[in-house]
Protein backbone atom coordinates (compact mmCIF):
# COMPACT_ATOMS: atom_id res chain seq x y z
CA UNK A 1 0.00 0.00 0.00
CA UNK A 2 1.18 3.59 -0.79
CA UNK A 3 2.17 5.49 2.05
CA UNK A 4 0.45 8.49 1.25
CA UNK A 5 -2.59 6.11 1.97
CA UNK A 6 -1.08 5.44 5.31
CA UNK A 7 -0.48 8.88 6.14
CA UNK A 8 -4.15 9.48 5.36
CA UNK A 9 -5.48 7.34 7.19
CA UNK A 10 -3.70 7.95 10.63
CA UNK A 11 -4.26 11.46 9.71
CA UNK A 12 -8.30 10.57 9.44
CA UNK A 13 -8.47 7.93 12.33
CA UNK A 14 -6.50 10.64 14.40
CA UNK A 15 -10.30 12.52 15.11
CA UNK A 16 -11.98 8.75 15.24
CA UNK A 17 -14.90 8.67 17.58
CA UNK A 18 -13.65 11.68 19.24
CA UNK A 19 -11.13 10.07 21.84
CA UNK A 20 -9.94 12.02 24.96
CA UNK A 21 -6.41 13.53 24.72
CA UNK A 22 -4.76 10.27 26.03
CA UNK A 23 -5.80 8.70 23.12
CA UNK A 24 -2.40 7.77 21.04
CA UNK A 25 -1.90 8.35 17.44
CA UNK A 26 -3.12 5.11 15.87
CA UNK A 27 0.08 2.73 14.66
CA UNK A 28 0.36 0.95 11.38
CA UNK A 29 1.35 -2.66 11.88
CA UNK A 30 0.33 -3.93 8.96
CA UNK A 31 -0.81 -4.14 4.90
CA UNK A 32 -2.64 -6.87 2.98
CA UNK A 33 -3.41 -5.95 -0.34
CA UNK A 34 -5.82 -2.74 -0.40
CA UNK A 35 -6.06 -3.07 3.17
CA UNK A 36 -4.42 -1.59 6.26
CA UNK A 37 -4.24 -2.32 10.11
CA UNK A 38 -3.80 0.69 13.04
CA UNK A 39 -3.64 -0.45 16.42
CA UNK A 40 -4.01 2.58 19.35
CA UNK A 41 -4.68 3.24 22.85
CA UNK A 42 -7.68 4.93 24.07
CA UNK A 43 -8.42 5.74 27.94
CA UNK A 44 -6.34 2.46 28.97
CA UNK A 45 -8.77 0.34 25.85
CA UNK A 46 -6.88 -0.92 22.81
CA UNK A 47 -8.45 -0.08 19.97
CA UNK A 48 -7.77 -2.12 16.65
CA UNK A 49 -9.20 -1.72 12.72
CA UNK A 50 -8.38 -2.63 9.21
CA UNK A 51 -9.19 0.74 7.15
CA UNK A 52 -9.04 1.05 3.30
CA UNK A 53 -9.61 4.40 1.13
CA UNK A 54 -12.23 4.54 -1.52
CA UNK A 55 -10.60 3.20 -5.00
CA UNK A 56 -13.29 5.00 -6.94
CA UNK A 57 -15.31 8.34 -6.24
CA UNK A 58 -17.86 9.91 -7.92
CA UNK A 59 -19.05 12.60 -9.30
CA UNK A 60 -15.52 13.36 -10.35
CA UNK A 61 -16.54 17.03 -10.33
CA UNK A 62 -16.74 17.13 -6.63
CA UNK A 63 -14.36 16.83 -3.72
CA UNK A 64 -14.77 14.10 -1.48
CA UNK A 65 -12.10 14.28 0.59
CA UNK A 66 -11.00 11.25 2.22
CA UNK A 67 -13.10 8.69 2.14
CA UNK A 68 -12.36 5.51 4.44
CA UNK A 69 -14.23 2.30 5.50
CA UNK A 70 -13.23 0.91 8.52
CA UNK A 71 -13.78 -2.22 10.73
CA UNK A 72 -12.99 -1.62 14.08
CA UNK A 73 -12.67 -3.53 17.26
CA UNK A 74 -12.12 -3.01 20.76
CA UNK A 75 -10.21 -4.92 23.08
CA UNK A 76 -12.61 -4.72 25.89
CA UNK A 77 -15.07 -5.80 24.26
CA UNK A 78 -16.74 -2.47 23.61
CA UNK A 79 -17.43 -3.27 20.24
CA UNK A 80 -15.68 -6.11 17.75
CA UNK A 81 -15.42 -6.10 14.37
CA UNK A 82 -17.88 -3.08 14.11
CA UNK A 83 -17.53 -1.19 10.09
CA UNK A 84 -18.24 1.80 9.58
CA UNK A 85 -17.83 4.57 6.86
CA UNK A 86 -15.53 7.78 7.18
CA UNK A 87 -15.93 10.50 4.53
CA UNK A 88 -14.48 13.89 4.01
CA UNK A 89 -17.43 16.10 4.24
CA UNK A 90 -20.92 15.57 6.43
CA UNK A 91 -23.55 12.88 5.18
CA UNK A 92 -27.10 13.85 4.77
CA UNK A 93 -29.65 11.33 7.29
CA UNK A 94 -32.24 11.02 4.23
CA UNK A 95 -31.88 9.39 2.42
CA UNK A 96 -29.90 6.74 4.21
CA UNK A 97 -26.38 5.37 3.08
CA UNK A 98 -26.69 2.08 1.75
CA UNK A 99 -23.65 -0.28 0.77
CA UNK A 100 -23.82 -3.16 -1.49
CA UNK A 101 -21.54 -6.29 -1.25
CA UNK A 102 -22.67 -8.54 -4.24
CA UNK A 103 -26.09 -8.70 -3.86
CA UNK A 104 -26.79 -8.03 -0.73
CA UNK A 105 -27.72 -4.47 0.80
CA UNK A 106 -27.41 -2.58 3.88
CA UNK A 107 -29.14 0.76 5.22
CA UNK A 108 -26.65 2.70 7.24
CA UNK A 109 -27.58 5.54 9.90
CA UNK A 110 -25.12 8.89 9.86
CA UNK A 111 -23.30 10.72 12.31
CA UNK A 112 -21.94 14.38 10.83
CA UNK A 113 -19.27 12.45 8.52
CA UNK A 114 -19.81 8.84 10.20
CA UNK A 115 -21.98 6.34 9.01
CA UNK A 116 -22.60 2.84 10.65
CA UNK A 117 -24.65 -0.28 10.44
CA UNK A 118 -27.79 -0.63 12.63
CA UNK A 119 -27.23 -4.01 14.67
CA UNK A 120 -24.89 -6.03 15.29
CA UNK A 121 -26.43 -8.99 13.18
CA UNK A 122 -26.69 -7.02 10.17
CA UNK A 123 -23.07 -6.08 11.35
CA UNK A 124 -21.70 -9.57 11.31
CA UNK A 125 -23.65 -10.77 8.22
CA UNK A 126 -22.24 -7.50 6.48
CA UNK A 127 -17.98 -8.57 7.69
CA UNK A 128 -18.99 -12.75 6.02
CA UNK A 129 -20.15 -11.01 3.34
CA UNK A 130 -16.99 -8.64 3.03
CA UNK A 131 -14.96 -11.90 3.76
CA UNK A 132 -16.28 -13.60 0.06
CA UNK A 133 -16.82 -10.42 -2.42
CA UNK A 134 -14.41 -8.61 -4.43
CA UNK A 135 -15.48 -5.22 -3.58
CA UNK A 136 -17.72 -3.34 -1.72
CA UNK A 137 -20.13 -0.19 -2.76
CA UNK A 138 -21.67 3.08 -0.89
CA UNK A 139 -23.97 5.35 -2.18
CA UNK A 140 -24.44 8.21 0.11
CA UNK A 141 -25.49 12.08 -0.01
CA UNK A 142 -23.97 15.18 1.20
CA UNK A 143 -25.53 17.48 3.60
CA UNK A 144 -25.29 19.92 0.58
CA UNK A 145 -27.97 16.93 -1.39
CA UNK A 146 -25.29 16.05 -3.53
CA UNK A 147 -25.25 12.08 -4.18
CA UNK A 148 -22.12 10.61 -3.98
CA UNK A 149 -20.82 6.66 -4.97
CA UNK A 150 -17.55 4.85 -3.92
CA UNK A 151 -15.88 1.72 -4.66
CA UNK A 152 -14.14 -0.07 -2.06
CA UNK A 153 -11.45 -3.19 -2.79
CA UNK A 154 -12.03 -5.79 -0.46
CA UNK A 155 -8.64 -7.42 -1.59
CA UNK A 156 -6.70 -8.14 1.50
CA UNK A 157 -9.85 -7.60 3.59
CA UNK A 158 -9.98 -10.91 5.43
CA UNK A 159 -6.49 -11.15 6.21
CA UNK A 160 -6.66 -7.48 7.62
CA UNK A 161 -9.67 -9.05 9.78
CA UNK A 162 -7.64 -11.63 10.78
CA UNK A 163 -4.93 -9.51 12.54
CA UNK A 164 -7.25 -7.06 13.58
CA UNK A 165 -8.71 -9.95 15.96
CA UNK A 166 -5.28 -11.03 17.20
CA UNK A 167 -3.77 -7.23 17.99
CA UNK A 168 -7.20 -7.27 20.11
CA UNK A 169 -7.44 -10.73 21.76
Amino acid sequence: MARPFIFAALAVITGFASFSALAAEPKAVATYKDWSVFVRDAGGDKICFAATEAKDKSPKSVNHGDVFFLVSSWKSGAATAQPSLMTGYALNTKPEPTLRVGSDKWKMYTSENEAFIESSDEESRLVRAMRRGADMRVSAVSQRGTATNYVMSLRGVSAALDRVARECR
